[in-house]
C-alpha cells in the first residue's frame, strides 16, 4: 500500500509541459511540493472526516513529503479513503488504452481533451472532420497513445480510438438496424466514401437518394444519417445507404397513394428521370412511366423535346398492374386530339403543306398539322410506273406540298399525293411519242423477258429481249446492258388507255442479215478457223455475227483426217436460215465436189474417145465400171490375163 501511495506521490508532484488549470468540479488540480505548508488541521466533526467532507481540498493540501518523512502521521482509515479518492478521480494513464475525455478548450486547429489525468491532451481537429459541430463540453473517446512524450506531454488520438471501437459499433449497427452518422469524405467511382466511426464505408450512387443524383459533389464534407446494409469481413468492406432511410419514411405515404390510384385519375408529378423510351414521374413516393408515344400527339425523336428534369406537370393514369407497382401514365391524353381540332373546311382535293417525319419503303408520312399525319404512297410521288423507294424522292425534315386524295376523320387517316401537282405526261403521249419515232431512254430495270427504259419522268417503255439485237442470242438482258445505261429506241406499239409503251432497240440499225443473206449465200466458200469443238461437230466464226455450225462428217479433210480446233480451212455454206439465224458450213463438200466434177469430166472424155474408136460393148462396160468404182472409192481390180 505504501508503494502505491509513493507512486501516486511521484506522479502527482511531477510538473508536465502543459500544466492543468484548477477546475472546481475536478480533483485534478495541480499539486506542488510545498514542504513549508502544513497539513490542514482537522475540523472537529465527529460524524464526518475531512476527507469525506471535502475530498478535493484534502487531496490538494495533503503533504506527501511530511508523510514520507514521517513528520505527519496518517492513520490507515485516512489512507484507505485517500486511495479510494485517487481511484475515483484519476485515470491510470496506461499506453494504448481507450478512455472517455471531455473537450475543455478549442483552438482553430486543435481540441484540448481532459481525461482526468495530471495533464490534458491535444488532438488535431482533422480527426473530428466527421463532426463539424464539436464544442466544449462534448464527451469523446480517445486512445492514450503515449503517456508522456519527450516534453512530458500526454499524447492522445481520437482517430485510433474510433478505429478500435468502430468495428464493434458497425457490426452492432448492422445487426440492430441502428441509424448511424457518417461524414462524406469524397467522391469515388460509382458513389461516395463515408467515414463511419472512423471506418471508410462505401455509399453507392444508387443508395444516396430515391431519385437519381446528378451532382455528387453537393454531398461532400456533409454529415448524414446512414444505415449499414452490408459488411464483408473478409475484405473489411462496409456498405451504407441513405436511400433506405428515405424509403422507410415514404413507405407509408407510398401505400396510401397506391391504395387511392384509379384509371383516368389526374395527378401532379415531378420528372424524375428521362430515357430514350419514356419519362419516369415521381408521384410522391410512387414512380410511373410515361411512354414516349404518350408524351405528345406529334411524333418526337426523344422525350427531352417535351419535358425536362425536375419539371412539375399533370399526368393521367392510363393503366397499372394488379400490385400497382407498374403504373402507366399519359401526358398527351390531357389535351384534345389534333384530329378533333382539324378544321372542317379541310377536304379532299385541297393543297396542303407539311413536314416529312417518317420514311418507309412504301411511302412517307407527312405532318400537315400538330398530331395530324398523312401518307404519301410511293406510287403517288411520281407519274412513273417504275416504282422506287420513297427515299429517292424525299428525306426526313423536308417541307413538301401535297394534295389530299382521301380523308377519313373517323379512322383519322389521310392519303396525300405529290404527282397530282404536276401534269400527267400521258395526256399528250401520242403527240410526243408517235409510232416509229426514235428516242433515247435510260435503263431503269430488268425482267427475264426484257428491259424497262424511262423516256422521261412518268413515261416508261418495255424492250423485249428479242428486240435488243439482230444477231446476238441473249439469255438475260443484263448480258446486253446495265441499269443506268442510255439506249436508243424506236416506238413500236402504244397503248394509251393501258399506259403501255413497246420499244425496240435493234430497230434503230439495219438488219445485218439482209446483207448476210447475199454474202453467205448457198455454195459460197469462205476461209476461217475452227473456233470450238462441240457436240456432233464444231463452230466457225466468220465474223462477230455469223457463227456457223460444221457437222462432224463435214470436218473430214481430203487425206481422211478431221479438222481440229484452231485449224484454218475453207468452208462451203450448205445452209442459210435468215429467220432463225442458222448457218451450216462444210469443209468436206469442197473437195468432194471437185472429185465429182473430175469424174464427170473423165467420163465425158472417155465417152467421146469411145465413140471415135468404136470400141466393143465389153470394153465400154469395163471403162464405165472403172469410173464407177473410183467414184465409190474402190480400187480397180487388175484385168485377168488371157489364157494361152
Amino acid at each position: 500500500m505504501a508503494e502505491k501511495a509513493k507512486k501516486a506521490e511521484v506522479e502527482v508532484t511531477e510538473t508536465p509541459a502543459v500544466e492543468k488549470k484548477a477546475v472546481k468540479t475536478k480533483a485534478t488540480a495541480e499539486v506542488v511540493e510545498t514542504p513549508e505548508v502544513e497539513v490542514a488541521e482537522e475540523v472537529e466533526t465527529p460524524e464526518v472526516s475531512e476527507a469525506k467532507a471535502n475530498p478535493e481540498k484534502f487531496l490538494k493540501e495533503f503533504n506527501w513529503h511530511n508523510y514520507q518523512e514521517g513528520i505527519d502521521e496518517v492513520d490507515d482509515k485516512q489512507l484507505k479513503e485517500f486511495e479510494k479518492l485517487v481511484a475515483e478521480n484519476f485515470v491510470d494513464t496506461l499506453d494504448d488504452e481507450v478512455v472517455e475525455g471531455t473537450v475543455i478548450h478549442m483552438t482553430e486547429r486543435d481540441a484540448i481533451i481532459d481525461i482526468n489525468a495530471k495533464s490534458e491532451g491535444v488532438i488535431s481537429l482533422n480527426e473530428f472532420r466527421y463532426n463539424p459541430g464539436l464544442k466544449v463540453g462534448d464527451k469523446v473517446e480517445v486512445l492514450i497513445d503515449v503517456r508522456e512524450d519527450a516534453t512530458g506531454q500526454l499524447v492522445l488520438s481520437h482517430r485510433k480510438a474510433r478505429v478500435i471501437k468502430a468495428w464493434d459499433r458497425v457490426n452492432k449497427a448492422h445487426e440492430t438496424g441502428e441509424i448511424v452518422n457518417g461524414f462524406v469524405k469524397c467522391r469515388t467511382k460509382g458513389g461516395m466514401i463515408v467515414d463511419v466511426f472512423g471506418i471508410e464505408a462505401f455509399l453507392p450512387g444508387s443508395q444516396i437518394d430515391v431519385k437519381p443524383i446528378r451532382d455528387y459533389d453537393q454531398y461532400v464534407n456533409k454529415t448524414m444519417e446512414f444505415k449499414v446494409v452490408k459488411i464483408n469481413h473478409e475484405f473489411k468492406n462496409v456498405v451504407v445507404s441513405h436511400k433506405a432511410l428515405i424509403e422507410a419514411d415514404i413507405e407509408i405515404q407510398k401505400k396510401e397513394i397506391i391504395s387511392q390510384l384509379e384509371k383516368g385519375q389526374v395527378l401532379e408529378g415531378i420528372v424524375k428521370n428521362i430515357t430514350s423510351y419514356g419519362v419516369f414521374i415521381d408521384l410522391g413516393g410512387v414512380d410511373g412511366l410515361v411512354h414516349i408515344t404518350d408524351l405528345s400527339w406529334s411524333r418526337i425523336n426523344h422525350p427531352n423535346e417535351i419535358v425536362e428534369l425536375d419539371q412539375k406537370l399533370n399526368v393521367v393514369i392510363l393503366d397499372f398492374d394488379e400490385n400497382k407497382s407498374r403504373i402507366q401514365l399519359g401526358l398527351k391524353q390531357l389535351s384534345k386530339h389534333p384530329w378533333e381540332a382539324l378544321a372542317e373546311e379541310v377536304k379532299i382535293g385541297d393543297k396542303v403543306k407539311g413536314k416529312v417525319v417518317v420514311i418507309a419503303d412504301y411511302g412517307a408520312f407527312i405532318e400537315v398539322a400538330d398530331g395530324v399525319e398523312g401518307l404519301i404512297h410511293v406510287s403517288e410521288m411520281s407519274w412513273s410506273t417504275h416504282l422506287r423507294s420513297a427515299q429517292d424522292f424525299v428525306s426526313v425534315g423536308d417541307e413538301v406540298d401535297a394534295q389530299i386524295l382521301t380523308l377519313d376523320r373517323e379512322d383519322r387517316k389521310m392519303s396525300l399525293g405529290i404527282k397530282q401537282l404536276t401534269p400527267d405526261p400521258w395526256t399528250d403521249i401520242t403527240a410526243k411519242y408517235p409510232l416509229g419515232s426514235k428516242h433515247t431512254g435510260i435503263v431503269r430495270n430488268f425482267t427475264n423477258f426484257g428491259v424497262f427504259v424511262e423516256l422521261e419522268e412518268g413515261i416508261d417503255g418495255l424492250i423485249y429481249i428479242s428486240d435488243l439485237s439482230w444477231t446476238k442470242k441473249i439469255k438475260h438482258p443484263s448480258e446486253f446492258c446495265a441499269v443506268g445505261d442510255k439506249l436508243d429506241v424506236i416506238v413500236l406499239e402504244l397503248d394509251v388507255e393501258g399506259r403501255k409503251l413497246s420499244l425496240g432497240h435493234k430497230q434503230t440499225t439495219e438488219n445485218p442479215w439482209d446483207k448476210y443473206e447475199t454474202d453467205f449465200a448457198l455454195e459460197t466458200v469462205h476461209t476461217a478457223e475452227i473456233f470450238e469443238i462441240v457436240d456432233k461437230g464444231a463452230t466457225v466464226e466468220f465474223n462477230e455475227d455469223i457463227v456457223a455450225f460444221v457437222p462432224s462428217r463435214h470436218l473430214e479433210k481430203e487425206d481422211g483426217k478431221k479438222l481440229k480446233k484452231g485449224d484454218s480451212a475453207e468452208f462451203k455454206i450448205i445452209e442459210f436460215n435468215k429467220e432463225f439465224k442458222r448457218v451450216v458450213a462444210s469443209h468436206t463438200a469442197i473437195f468432194r465436189a471437185e472429185e465429182i466434177k473430175n469424174v464427170k469430166a473423165a467420163a465425158k472424155k472417155m465417152a467421146s474417145a469411145a465413140a471415135e474408136a468404136k470400141p466393143t460393148l465389153g470394153d465400154a462396160n469395163d471403162a464405165l465400171q472403172a469410173l464407177k468404182d473410183k467414184m465409190d472409192g474402190k480400187v480397180a481390180k487388175p484385168a485377168k490375163k488371157a489364157k494361152k
